[in-house]
């Protein structure tokens, strides 16, 4: 591992708050297709829970789970053997079925239940989330790379390790795509500790997985467009034509949504405000792709990062 950054304690403050304000920014609109956000709220600039009469702060998974599931690593000594197994474990030891940190959809539809179900059930991971145990729709949806921030933050400087820690929690609710798209979220997170360049920590995510993965060759077109279209919305019409929702099945899969956080990286021009406002009027599932963004951007540039919205 890396020598840790002198200023790792608050660059570690800056992407929680980064996931916080992302998350509580997009959740109130969670599922909204582009097109309804554009016609009922236009470009998202600022928080719009009060135009939809919700609150804003509210318990949320995408926010618990991240800092649940990595309690794994003190229980078990800190160690970098960590198991896939043991993470599963920590999943049984501080969750409380149908109450607490995740979405109880039910065998079959929430991801993470169905995974929780096979635990106890006696199904250790990583066969809990496998795709020969779940089937494929059900293990390459989006909870992997939601819930994957903190395995970047424990190893800054270290995406190696950083993509390794997280196929281990990944594979114990999902498996294929999802799994590598975690990894290029955490490895990113991890080198953008050092690493400042937006298409250098690109290069970085794509270096943890398989050249041959459709995530890998997601990033690749996604850099191709934002290289011809200067606009994001030229890309998004990009990404609904070859990744769209209409491709993929399940509640809400890995690939589209993984295309939209790209997206926002390599359009932001740097700015924390603005990756936020692209990631969330472009739609889909805006709490956890803007919770992922706000994390990467709030390590990334630090404290002083976040002050460059309308706040």
């Amino acid at each position: 591992m890396s020598v840790i950054p002198y200023d790792y304690e608050e660059r570690v403050y800056a992407g929680v708050l980064g996931k916080i304000i992302g998350v509580y920014l997009g959740r109130p609109f969670e599922g909204w297709t582009h097109e309804r956000i554009m016609a009922e709220l236009g470009e998202i600039h600022y928080y719009v829970h009060e135009q939809l009469g919700k609150p804003l702060i509210v318990v949320d998974d995408d926010i618990s789970g991240t800092l649940t599931f990595l309690r794994a690593m003190p229980d078990y000594g800190n160690s970098l053997a960590l198991t896939p197994a043991q993470i599963g474990q920590t999943w049984l030891n501080y969750l409380i079925e149908k109450q607490t940190v995740l979405w109880w959809g039910g065998m079959g539809n929430s991801t993470e239940h169905t995974a929780y179900l096979r635990l106890k059930a006696g199904i250790k991971a990583p066969e809990s989330g496998s795709i020969k145990r779940n089937g494929q729709v059900v293990a390459e949806q989006i909870g992997a790379q939601i819930f994957i921030d903190g395995w970047g933050m424990i190893c800054p400087g270290d995406p190696e390790l950083a993509a390794d820690l997280a196929r281990r929690a990944a594979s114990v609710s999902h498996d294929g795509e999802a799994i590598y798209g975690a990894q290029v979220i955490a490895a990113m997170e991890a080198q953008a500790f050092f690493e400042p360049r937006i298409e250098a920590l690109l290069d970085t995510g794509m270096s943890v997985i398989p050249s041959s993965s459709l995530i890998y060759r997601l990033i690749a077109d996604l850099r191709s467009w934002r290289a011809k279209y200067a606009d994001w919305r030229e890309t998004y019409a990009r990404i609904v034509e070859h990744y769209g929702y209409d491709k993929y099945g399940g509640n809400c899969h890995i690939v589209p949504n993984h295309a939209l956080i790209i997206m926002a990286l390599l359009y932001c021009d740097d700015s924390f405000s603005k990756a936020l406002s692209i990631v969330n009027t472009a739609g889909w599932d805006t709490d956890c792709n803007s919770g992922n963004v706000g994390c990467i951007m709030g390590i990334k540039n630090g404290l002083a990062g976040l002050e460059d919205g309308p706040d």
